[in-house]
């Protein structure tokens, strides 16, 4: 069943953005080459803090991550560069497992999951409607959003939590029969730095819900959201 994710990666739409600088922009990954000269330009620019120089090389957040493509337009040396691979989820749990391209394990059973917009601009809410279309049609791997926490197995998250929405994010996950599973769709949720700190924003969803897998982007894809979705079915089963 598997299978038909890695159908879904293979025939990926790779339409490049070209920047001001003339650099290209795509909506995944980014690679650093040999050529780097450790400038810090990349992580200057960056608005949400996701770049770091580590070790002379730059290390990037995907969870705030908003792939801008500034840092790649910042460059001097041209080292830093865009890729179309996504960026994929990350499971986190103790061990900090990442998720992986190919999911060994099979679903052994279907997975409900209530979403939740705390706070969103709704890129990634119309990014989530295209799961149930043909093309990836994640009813056929067991999984279906539900109206109601109460017959959900996962909470899935999108925006910066606000202050308005806090109580709702609590109480969502408390009507929840356990086990039970959160996820943080996209860099507003996952990251929270979006929006920055201001009086209205609570921040990253992990400041007030236990997080188990983290999807980046800004908005992420929803191929990316179907590898994480499958994932979470094989988390929950494991925990039952």
């Amino acid at each position: 069943m598997l299978k038909l994710l890695e159908g879904i990666f293979a025939n990926r739409i790779t339409t490049e953005d070209v920047t001001t600088s003339g650099a290209v922009r795509l909506r995944g990954q980014l690679a650093c080459n040999q050529s780097c000269a450790a400038c810090g330009r990349c992580a200057q620019v960056c608005p949400v803090g996701a770049m770091q120089l580590q070790n002379g090389k730059p290390c990037i957040d995907y969870k705030r991550c908003l792939f801008c493509g500034k840092c790649v337009e910042a460059c001097t040396e041209g080292a830093l560069a865009h890729t179309s691979e996504d960026a994929l989820p990350e499971i986190l749990t103790e061990a900090q497992t990442v998720v992986m391209r190919e999911i060994h394990a099979k679903l052994g059973r279907s997975l409900h999951v209530r979403h939740l917009d705390a706070g969103s601009c709704n890129a990634c809410d119309f990014e989530m409607a295209a799961l149930s279309n043909p093309l990836y049609d994640l009813h056929r791997f067991g999984i279906a959003f539900v109206a109601s926490p109460r017959h959900a197995d996962m909470v899935m998250v999108t925006g910066v939590v606000t202050r308005n929405l806090e109580q709702a994010v609590r109480m969502t996950y408390e009507a929840m029969e356990g086990p039970k599973l959160v996820m943080a769709c996209g860099a507003c949720a996952a990251g929270g730095e979006t929006y920055g700190a201001t009086y209205a924003v609570v921040g990253a969803l992990d400041k007030v819900l236990p997080v188990d897998i983290a999807v980046p982007g800004c908005p992420p894809r929803p191929a990316a959201m179907l590898v994480a979705l499958a994932a979470a079915a094989d988390l929950l089963k494991e925990r039952l």
